[in-house]
């Protein structure tokens, strides 16, 4: 960077950091306005009580008459705002869930962002922390509340500055350089953030935040949600634009470290966010809606991404970036923080537990088509099974037992319900058949979850439910996908019986497609055609095309089909 590059950034540096001050500064006098306000009916009290005793109000005087309601009201005033103050003070501010990265386990990264913050002249992070997501922060985590205990004998120190939160999946996508120019703009706001009067209004602003949620849901703390709320109203704008302006100055200031590689990296986020989704969706959730959760999520991503590359024909281009060095290697055993990282993931998008338990349980990839992709198919073409009678109004059969037509059990295949589905009534016994099986779904959950808990507390109890486990209550804070319809429960049922089917007549195996999850393999490769078929079975009741897939395949609709 030139003289006049290098000029105009510490220019624009500087400008982005006094607007934020700036408005930093119209923080603290929103409070100070508060604290004024709020000790005004004292200050009344004090005078007319100077007045009184110097003699400069007469005793008779109306004046003197209102001295004690006005010191009565001002002692009210004074207890709620101290009942104010102290929750707002004490009050803990929610915190990431994340994954620490203690140095010890790695002294390679914590050493890239002490270099990196160097060369910014900023302070370096407390601490590092791993996020199951395609982001990456600053996290003030100097709260009291938030801080350790200290050990026996000890003394507890106060962080210096934030911690870093980068996403799990950069480490294992990205290489060293790219991370390191992605980071680069983070790490620079650790420059504001040690400026006393940003770090002040920060502290309120989450101070109130923090204060509104314990209020809610308490009626003895109305009136400190009601201030908190008022008070957050009022320096709402001052706070979105500070943080604005420190935005702008880290970003001005990083412009001198990797700025070219800046650019690539940024290709990257957009790449790793699509990869990640699909693996999240298509890959994660049938899994975690199984109870198995697989333990290698961010390894996955790669995988992923490679196979997205592929298809889009930028194979190349990507071969000679992954023979660079991986920002995992950075971690001394990138294993296990991958694990940690993926429990936590099924954590924030699904409910689960934070350890494992009985009814959730790891899985591996190479055990995923067996674990996963073959026991979803047979538990779910066990359930078709058994409501396809019950949607006909024939014999009702009870959960779990086998359907019988005349006193004979009607042998689950895929010829019965190709005929259900395409005779003159097929259109309608869609339509029951999924109804039947939400329904089933819904009562299997409410089952389920009511049925005896393992013991192990909160969070530590499986249930299985319609969409899989259900854990003490626990829901996901980031929920992937809304339910389902009825048309894609029977849709995916169906589905799910022909590829039982296929892996039992015609010499098909489960397979795992890293962008579209669960995959039929026949002969070693995927027949993604299926879902056409399908589709024409349950939308149209047209069920020639699926004919013609068995018959290609070699499925025989007519044999009975193992369920799980």
């Amino acid at each position: 960077m030139g003289v006049i590059g290098l000029v105009a950034s510490t220019a624009g540096t500087e400008a982005g950091a006094h607007a934020a001050r700036t408005r930093a500064l119209a923080v603290l006098r929103v409070r100070s306005t508060a604290l004024a306000v709020a000790l005004l009916p004292a200050a009344a009290a004090v005078v007319l009580l100077a007045g009184s005793l110097t003699g400069r109000i007469p005793d008779g005087s109306a004046v003197a008459a209102a001295r004690p309601a006005v010191t009565a009201a001002a002692l009210v005033v004074l207890a709620l705002t101290a009942v104010v103050a102290a929750v707002v003070v004490r009050a803990r501010p929610a915190l990431s869930p994340t994954v620490p990265v203690p140095e010890e386990t790695a002294p390679d990264l914590y050493r890239l962002v002490r270099d990196l913050a160097d060369r910014l002249d900023v302070p370096a992070p407390s601490a590092i922390a791993l996020t199951p997501d395609c982001d990456s922060w600053l996290e003030d985590r100097t709260h009291p509340a938030h801080r350790a205990r200290p050990a026996p004998g000890g003394r507890q120190r106060r962080p210096a500055a934030p911690v870093l939160v980068i996403g799990s999946p950069f480490l294992w996508w990205m290489r060293v350089a790219e991370l390191r120019a992605l980071l680069a703009p983070v790490v620079a706001g650790t420059g504001p953030s040690a400026q006393p009067d940003i770090a002040a209004a920060r502290r309120f602003v989450r101070g109130l935040d923090a204060a509104v949620a314990v209020a809610a849901g308490r009626p003895l703390l109305a009136f400190v949600g009601w201030t908190a709320r008022l008070l957050l109203r009022s320096c709402r704008e001052h706070a979105a634009e500070m943080e604005r302006g420190v935005a702008a100055a880290a970003s001005e200031r990083a412009q001198a470290v990797d700025y070219g590689l800046r650019i690539v990296a940024q290709e990257q986020v957009g790449l790793a966010y699509a990869g990640w989704d699909r693996l999240l969706n298509r890959v994660a959730l049938p899994a975690w809606r199984m109870g198995r959760w697989p333990s290698r999520l961010d390894a996955g991503v790669v995988s992923a991404l490679t196979e997205l590359s592929r298809r889009d024909r930028l194979a190349e281009g990507f071969a000679s970036r992954l023979g660079e060095r991986p920002a995992c290697d950075l971690l001394e055993e990138p294993g296990v923080i991958d694990e940690a990282a993926s429990l936590l993931a099924a954590r924030l998008f699904h409910g689960g537990p934070e350890r494992p338990c009985p009814g959730w349980t790891p899985v591996s990839w190479s055990q995923y088509p067996e674990e996963v992709v073959d026991r979803k198919w047979r538990l779910e073409a066990a359930r078709l099974h058994r409501v396809l009678e019950d949607a006909l109004d024939l014999t009702a059969c009870p959960a779990g037992s086998v359907p019988v037509v005349d006193g004979t059990p009607a042998p689950p295949t895929v010829a019965r319900v190709l005929d259900r589905l395409t005779g003159p009534a097929g259109p309608g016994v869609g339509e029951r058949l999924g109804a039947r099986l939400s329904a089933e779904l819904a009562r299997e959950a409410g089952h389920r979850t009511d049925g005896a808990r393992p013991p192990g507390g909160p969070g530590g109890a499986a249930a299985h439910g319609a969409d899989g486990p259900r854990f003490d209550g626990l829901v996901p804070l980031f929920p992937l996908q809304p339910p389902r319809s009825e048309r894609e429960l029977l849709t995916d049922h169906v589905t799910a019986m022909i590829c039982c089917a296929a892996v039992d007549t015609a010499g098909a195996v489960p397979g795992l497609d890293w962008l579209d999850g669960p995959a039929l393999l026949v002969g070693g490769a995927r027949r993604a055609d299926l879902a056409r078929t399908v589709l024409s079975l349950v939308e149209d009741g047209d069920g020639e095309p699926l004919r013609a897939w068995l018959g290609e395949v070699g499925v025989r609709p007519e044999k009975p089909v193992r369920l799980g």
